[in-house]
């Protein structure tokens, strides 16, 4: 079968979740990914990838994230997207000429949406659907933005015909028609045995624009050594060394580190609670991230902060419980959603792939 696999291109989890399941996926099947920005730079050199384009949250020159920077910058491409434009008849065409016979899509919008226009079968896997397909515990502060962010969803991104929505966290499905795993672990992640060191892991997933002043202040004030990836190139000061970002070191460096400091993507929470790593997380200015923050708290294994109030006491009061954040982990640990999902995940892929596809060429034989 030829799939035609499309990855939302913003941040590097979606890439991160795809690689993991791709070389199964490739085992049987014909795939071509699409992806643009930072998923089409993780995916490129190892699979065969097109770029596309993407929608993506947009910062002003303070490093905060802005709403109506975000809407005009992305504004043509949902028009397009939406109202069938240019680049829409381009792509739907070059899918057709190709002969794909059944999509995937990670919250990526352009592969959602041609997907009717070509008549074919739509799998979406993905872990921001847990918003639109899932009862997750909003938080009460956040509730009006949830529905808002549903809303949205729902809107940019029709419903597939089979949907698989990987999490951190226990989510209870909307409707029977939708599957919750585990985490998605990657190899780089299984291969290693983790161990305790004495120095915090930094991450940041958009480090011109989040790695400011106070917050290099506040990792040069702390009695402990630091690694920070994501903040470029820079030469090593007191306490702090920078390294580039590569999936492998990274790795590596978070399975021996005291804890970890990050943005918060369902992605990098799950590996961190499979190396069983107390995070301390600064949520960007999404719901989701913020959703992904408040169950990092409710479940104990971590704790949340601000980006922009973010302090050397504040980090060290974080390392200080984190006897508590590690119990806290151990205990989740022996749950049926903290197992790695990704085998599982891979094969539901499959099967979903073999059934929709036979009812798919029954339907168009009838027709």
């Amino acid at each position: 079968m030829k799939i035609a696999y499309g990855v939302m291109g913003y941040g590097r989890g979606h890439a991160t979740r795809t690689a993991a399941v791709l070389p199964q996926l490739m085992a049987e099947h014909e795939v071509r990914v699409f992806a643009g920005n930072d998923a089409y730079d993780a995916l490129a050199a190892q699979f065969p990838t097109t770029r596309i384009p993407c929608i993506g949250y947009q910062y002003d020159s303070s490093g905060q994230l802005s709403t109506p920077l975000t809407i005009f910058r992305n504004y043509p491409i949902v028009k397009d997207a939406l109202f069938k434009g240019a680049f829409y008849q381009q792509f739907c065409q070059e899918l057709k000429d190709w002969g794909v016979d059944i999509i995937i899509t990670d919250s990526e919008i352009w592969t959602t949406r041609v997907a009717k226009d070509l008549n074919v079968p739509i799998i979406s896997f993905d872990h921001v659907g847990i918003i639109n397909h899932c009862l997750p515990p909003f938080p009460p502060q956040q509730w009006f933005r949830g529905h808002l962010d549903r809303l949205g969803y729902k809107w940019l991104l029709p419903k597939a015909d089979r949907t698989l929505v990987t999490s951190f966290y226990t989510a209870l499905p909307n409707s029977d028609d939708i599957e919750v795993v585990g985490p998605i672990i990657r190899d780089e992640i299984r291969a290693l045995s983790p161990h305790s060191g004495d120095y915090l892991l930094a991450y940041f997933n958009k480090g011109e624009h989040q790695y400011l002043p106070h917050v290099h202040q506040a990792l040069t004030n702390l009695n402990v050594p630091v690694i920070v990836y994501g903040a470029g190139e820079r030469e090593p000061c007191d306490n702090v060394t920078y390294k580039p970002l590569s999936k492998t070191q990274f790795a590596i460096d978070l399975a021996g580190s005291k804890a970890l400091l990050s943005t918060c993507g369902n992605q990098t929470m799950g590996e961190c609670l499979y190396l069983k790593k107390p995070v301390l997380v600064m949520p960007e200015d999404c719901f989701e991230q913020n959703l992904n923050a408040f169950m990092v708290e409710r479940m104990g294994i971590g704790r949340r902060t601000s980006l922009n109030t973010l302090s050397s006491e504040g980090i060290e009061a974080f390392l200080d419980n984190s006897f508590n954040f590690r119990a806290a982990i151990a205990a989740y640990s022996r749950s049926e959603q903290s197992r790695d999902a990704r085998d599982y995940a891979a094969q539901r892929l499959l099967s979903w792939i073999n059934e929709l596809t036979d009812s798919s060429s029954l339907l168009r034989h009838a027709a």
